[in-house]
């Protein structure tokens, strides 16, 4: 059986379906929702031990569909202005981030950020009686804003949460360190103000690779001598050491080390 990870919408759940043949990674889908139909892209497909339960995709994105998801987008828009005004006028504190459609046009998803715990439940009432549709709220961190916003990196390319990365990796500055890389916020943190997501990338690799290597200070037995360790090179598995004299040894380490 095919097993296709689609993401809902643009800024939706990645959500596993049933994929019949003729579907492919990047096409744009209809899928089974909980109250009738949504759209999604599909981000991966693999195969897995048959699961009846599965729901389905139902089809790809028609030339219908496609003018039908573009005419909800225009709509969201228009009811961004309306809920942002409601935000004003209850006096919360949250920042409205996007609004979707589901391509049913049965449900409305606001995004928003806050650094509180809100309470919308008088928010949500009063957005029903408007839209007359299921009006949900979903609090979203700056990783999840950026994605929707999009943007190019400090490498010049299409941010990567906003193109092929399907969830957000824990990063942490021990990464960073790992890599040998310079802790100035301005250099390892992304235009979201977290640590760059890339940072988790090459993290194995370089922990692997670390195995055996002797650390910045430590002192080492060198063909000419004892010394301590300077420098060291993780992906060369090379280390530069200071002799006695003041001499720079330079020791290579095999990878089986």
């Amino acid at each position: 059986m095919r097993i296709a990870a689609v993401r809902l919408r643009e800024a939706g759940n990645i959500t596993t379906y049933a994929a019949s043949s003729d579907i492919c990674v990047n096409d744009y889908v209809i899928v089974e929702a909980d109250r009738g139909l949504d759209y999604g892209e599909v981000l991966e497909i693999n195969e897995a031990a048959n699961r009846h339960s599965m729901r389905k995709i139902m089809r790809k994105v028609t030339p219908e569909d496609k003018k039908a998801i573009d005419d909800n987008r225009q709509k969201a828009k228009e009811s961004i202005k309306v809920c942002s005004d409601k935000i004003k006028e209850y006096k919360l504190s949250m920042k409205l981030v996007e609004a979707e459609y589901s391509f049913d046009r049965k449900k409305i998803i606001f995004y928003f950020t806050s650094d509180d715990r809100v309470d919308f439940r008088e928010l949500v009432k009063d957005l029903a009686k408007i839209f007359k549709i299921r009006i949900e709220m979903r609090q979203i961190g700056v990783r999840d804003e950026t994605r929707l916003f999009g943007g190019i990196g400090p490498c010049g390319r299409t941010l990567c949460c906003a193109t092929f990365l399907k969830n957000f990796e824990p990063v942490s500055i021990k990464m960073a360190k790992q890599q040998k890389l310079p802790l100035n916020p301005s250099k390892i943190s992304g235009i979201c103000g977290r640590l760059m997501c890339c940072l988790f990338y090459e993290y194995k690799h370089y922990k692997e690779l670390a195995k055996g290597l002797p650390r910045e200070g430590d002192r080492i037995d060198t063909p000419q001598g004892k010394g301590k360790v300077i420098s060291v090179n993780i992906l060369k598995r090379m280390v530069y050491a200071e002799l006695e004299d003041g001499r720079i040894e330079k020791v290579m380490f095999d990878k089986d080390e």
